[in-house]
């Protein structure tokens, strides 16, 4: 077993995807001879060569432009955008190129290419730097879009998505890549790429995060089994396809919902989760599924971002409004 930072589990997987492909090539802004912002390349240019892990100039478009064309010429390339906000000059060539290749030529052309994008708050940046773009790609049909809560899951997710023949958007929640875990590096994946995992049993209420609010809906476990309540937490880890079996099971036990993401509520993916369960498990529910997210302005600035981002405090009360209400 290993243990360490979720950075360095992103680093180890690319370290291992690198070793076994020679088709497997890494750029971005940064990412070579500085490691990258947030060092999650380090040390892999000095051991790979700058052929295979590329320092491009300050333009997006370009980044994921040029790792399209390697792409169509039978690479694998994995491109780095440094920050979430950064990714829009890209928008283009992903929705209207990257992610309809596959469908526009009948299958015969496909473009194995992941797009790594750092996302979220929580780290005291402001606008452009912590941002949470996730709904924009999952709502473009042809691209996939994941996003790992533990350094195991990114290990495993970023080999797994390298190694798909579809375009991958590979959302790294930033403000957890200091958490540290386990893994072991030789062990297969325990789960497909898309799948979801139960990240906590529970019997009272389901709540689904993904990304950086896996942790914080863990916290909230911890807090609501002190009071006497037990939450089921369930890690989506794949936000385009969603598992919504693995979903529906857990809800089809504890007849309750809560979806909670960085990302505003207003159009956000718990939207589409709410909708799906209330078709799915209509007769099973015992309250309405509530969403706790962000709110519908801009990312505000550093000292107020602690109000915008949900906490346990802001799960607890949404759970606590799907609970039975004791009559006094």
């Amino acid at each position: 077993m290993t243990t360490t930072t979720l950075a360095g589990a992103v680093n180890a997987g690319l370290r291992r995807a690198l070793e076994d492909d020679p088709k497997v090539v890494l750029l971005g802004e940064d990412i070579g001879a500085l490691g990258g912002v947030f060092r999650v390349t380090d040390t892999l240019q000095k051991d790979f060569g700058a052929n295979r892990v590329i320092d491009t100039p300050l333009a997006e478009s370009g980044i994921v432009g040029t790792a399209f064309g390697l792409a169509l010429r039978g690479y694998r390339p994995v491109c780095e955008i440094q920050f979430d906000g950064f990714v829009y000059p890209a928008f283009d060539q992903i929705v209207s190129q990257v992610a309809k290749i596959h469908y526009r030529t009948d299958g015969h052309v496909r473009a194995p290419l992941t797009i790594r994008i750092p996302f979220g708050g929580g780290i005291g940046a402001v606008e452009h730097h912590s941002e949470s773009p996730e709904a924009l790609f999952a709502h473009t049909a042809g691209l996939r879009v994941v996003t790992p809560s533990t350094p195991a899951d990114a290990y495993t997710m970023i080999r797994q998505a390298v190694a798909d023949d579809d375009p991958v958007v590979f959302l790294e929640p930033k403000r957890r890549y200091w958490d540290r875990g386990e893994f072991d590096p030789d062990a297969p994946p325990d789960l497909d790429l898309h799948r979801a995992r139960v990240a906590r049993p529970g019997a009272d209420a389901t709540v689904v995060a993904y990304g950086p609010t896996v942790a914080t809906a863990l916290a909230a476990a911890d807090i609501a089994a002190s009071e006497g309540h037990s939450l089921e937490v369930v890690d989506l880890r794949s936000l385009s396809p969603i598992d919504f079996d693995t979903v529906e099971a857990s809800v089809r036990r504890t007849g309750r919902l809560v979806v909670v993401h960085e990302a505003p509520v207003f159009a956000g993916l718990g939207a589409e989760i709410a909708a799906r369960i209330g078709e799915r498990c209509f007769y099973q529910l015992e309250a309405p599924v509530l969403r706790v997210g962000g709110f519908a302005t801009p990312y505000p600035p550093s000292k107020l971002e602690r109000h915008y981002l949900p906490d346990p405090d802001r799960i607890l009360d949404a759970v606590d409004r799907t609970l039975p209400r004791v009559a006094s």
